[in-house]
């Protein structure tokens, strides 16, 4: 007989964007929402094991839809320049499962990690391991979506390790055939996703965010390859004409917001492919933390220069009607779990906080195409549920302190319960009592 379990709370935000409903309760049964509503129009199951908080709020859990789990994070690495080169890709993997309980125990239920480059490759093999591992049960963890660096020689991903270090040759590709060769292996070892690029980035040494990256045939091929295994494709872009391109190639996601022209703007509202912001990796914040971790001054100098590119590329986007799909592109930096600190920028940007709340909850879930079982509180769809104490449709920013999120719940299951009297923890031991890895 299926576990049943009947959520009474004071508030719900189901993450439609509608209003904030009162007294509510959430029944689920097994890993499904069996009913939602008024308190006083649902009947509690006999025999239901009843979590009664008046006083807190329920929510979806939420998605990033860009993180980088594999990355050396600030919060568990001393300089990431050091540690690609002491640190195994077993052990990197380690600590990708890890970085991911960090953001379940923040009320992250599922993440979308865009890839990596190691020293030894692509990581592609050791993200789907993880992902399995969390999904059979033998792990806890978030909802894993993994996606595969599928890249040129030179391109901006390929410049995450450093210009003169060595590469394995089978990490990128170049031309039409090796690119579709490419992703076709991301693909075979289980890749869900497929990440490439059509123009530079920000958070790398020496390299410009307006060079082309690879031509239009390259990301044509990709994209194709991506859809024709009935998988999905994300383009970093920084530039118009890098949007254009990754229209034309039929991107399902547009990554980052930096430099934009009317045009662009239109041609991705009328596409309606979803963008991800990625704004907590521009903050001063987070640029003073990659200092601290050995970045070099012209990487610094660069993420600087362009910071008021992307606050403005993201108020124009909002404006204009592109729909938003929250992504941190955390990575380096900042905390591991901080990931709700990106909707507060966007709050101080323009939008109100319902608009951010669903960034994170329905978009990101149209965005993964998942949206028949994540991303609401509605009958029939995996109980994702978060409960915060406050309100985050009056003040986003309660959604940031890790003693606010009271009980994680994924597909059913609590992970974490913080609520007085209850010490259940999807990390066991006491946070931040970690060696720094390579200190």
């Amino acid at each position: 007989m299926a576990a049943t379990t009947a959520y009474k709370v004071g508030k719900l935000i189901d993450g439609n964007g509608g209003p904030v409903i009162d007294n509510t309760v959430i029944v689920v049964e097994d890993k499904h929402i069996k009913e939602v509503g008024a308190a006083s129009d649902i009947r509690i199951p006999e025999g239901a094991t009843l979590v009664e908080e008046p006083g807190l709020t329920a929510m979806p859990g939420m998605m990033d839809l860009h993180i980088h789990l594999c990355m050396f994070n600030n919060l568990t690495f001393k300089n990431y320049r050091v540690a690609q080169w002491e640190v195994t890709p077993e052990l990197q993997q380690m600590y990708m499962l890890f970085h991911a309980q960090l953001c379940l125990e923040r009320g992250f239920t599922t993440l979308r990690d865009l890839g990596i480059m190691s020293t030894r490759g692509l990581m592609t093999d050791q993200a789907v391991a993880v992902r399995d591992a969390i999904d059979n049960g033998i792990l806890g963890g978030p909802r894993l979506i993994c996606g595969a660096f599928t890249v040129g020689t030179g391109s901006h991903l390929d410049l995450i390790m450093p210009r003169a270090s060595l590469r394995n040759p089978e990490a990128t590709a170049d031309g039409p055939d090796e690119m579709r060769k490419l992703a076709r292996k991301n693909l075979l070892k289980g890749a869900d996703w497929l990440k490439t690029c059509a123009s530079g980035g920000g958070g790398t040494d020496r390299e410009a965010p307006d060079v082309r990256n690879h031509t239009q045939e390259e990301l044509d091929a990709v994209c194709d390859e991506a859809h024709a295994q009935h998988h999905f494709c994300s383009i970093h872009c920084f530039t118009p004409d890098a949007h254009r391109m990754a229209i034309k190639a039929g991107a399902d996601t547009i990554e980052h917001m930096v430099f934009h022209d009317e045009d662009s703007i239109a041609r991705i509202v009328e596409a309606q492919i979803p963008v991800t912001p990625t704004l907590l990796h521009r903050t001063d914040h987070a640029i003073e933390i990659r200092r601290e971790i050995g970045t070099p001054n012209f990487t610094l100098e660069k993420m600087k220069t362009i910071q008021p590119n992307c606050f403005n590329t993201f108020q124009v986007m909002h404006k204009a009607g592109v729909k938003i799909a929250m992504g941190t592109d955390m990575g380096f930096e900042p905390d591991m779990g901080s990931n709700a600190s990106e909707l507060a920028i966007y709050v101080d940007l323009g939008m109100t906080p319902m608009e951010a709340i669903v960034t994170a909850t329905k978009n990101a879930a149209e965005a993964l195409h998942r949206q028949e079982e994540l991303g609401t509180l509605e009958k029939g769809k995996l109980a994702d549920i978060v409960l915060v104490d406050g309100n985050p449709a009056e003040d986003i920013k309660v959604l940031e302190p890790r003693e606010n999120i009271k009980m994680v719940v994924k597909e059913g299951k609590r992970f974490v319960d913080r609520r007085e009297g209850e010490d259940v923890r999807v990390i066991p031991h006491e946070y931040g009592s970690w060696r720094i890895a390579d200190a």
